[in-house]
């Protein structure tokens, strides 16, 4: 999957979706949001706020393949993450995504529930919600759990929505640098 899309399921994590984004977007980064439906473009976090999604799911038949610029962002929040995880489609997209060279980043309960679905996750070190790390551990991944966030590779985790800002700028530090992060940091008044 080409670009860099945040999928939201009905009960995203607010922060952990729109913070993310729009640290990006002050970064410059292309960033489209993308829902699991193909007939209706909004969406309801779990703090019932509806916002209109980018995209939908028909763009899961774009072109293939993919590079580490290219990245597949899943917010945490339930019942979204849990709805993102077993949506087997877009399960099978985010594999494929990353056998062919490409960048998942996932946030609160997601690294458990949906990056835990990743091939090559021994050795990998992440962090997510406390009580969410069972099922990337079993898989040999290594809980982090002191860090806001963790880039091992092309696997960015975080925490949960406290660390949404944090979150999104270990993206965009990952795509466009250390001094375009800073710079977007700085700007936001970030310590």
């Amino acid at each position: 999957m080409k670009g860099v899309k945040i999928f939201l399921a009905d009960g995203f994590e607010d922060m952990e979706a729109i913070s993310t984004r729009d640290i990006l977007v002050r970064g410059g980064v292309d960033v489209e949001t993308v829902t699991l439906r193909d007939d209706d473009p909004f969406v309801t976090s779990s703090h019932g706020i509806t916002v209109v999604a980018d995209l939908d799911r028909t763009c899961f038949a774009s072109p293939g393949g993919a590079s580490r610029e290219d990245v597949m962002i899943f917010p945490g929040g339930m019942p979204g993450s849990k709805t993102l995880s077993e949506d087997k489609e877009l399960m099978a997209l985010m594999v494929e995504h990353y056998k062919a060279g490409g960048t998942v980043a996932a946030i609160c309960a997601a690294p458990g529930l949906v990056a835990s679905q990743l091939p090559g996750l021994s050795g990998k070190m992440f962090t997510c919600f406390e009580g969410f790390q069972g099922s990337m551990e079993a898989q040999g991944a290594v809980y982090c759990p002191v860090k806001g966030t963790v880039t091992d590779g092309r696997l960015i985790t975080g925490r949960g929505a406290g660390y949404a800002v944090e979150f999104g700028l270990a993206i965009l530090e990952y795509l466009k640098g250390p001094e375009v992060a800073a710079k977007v940091k700085a700007g936001v008044m970030v310590l």
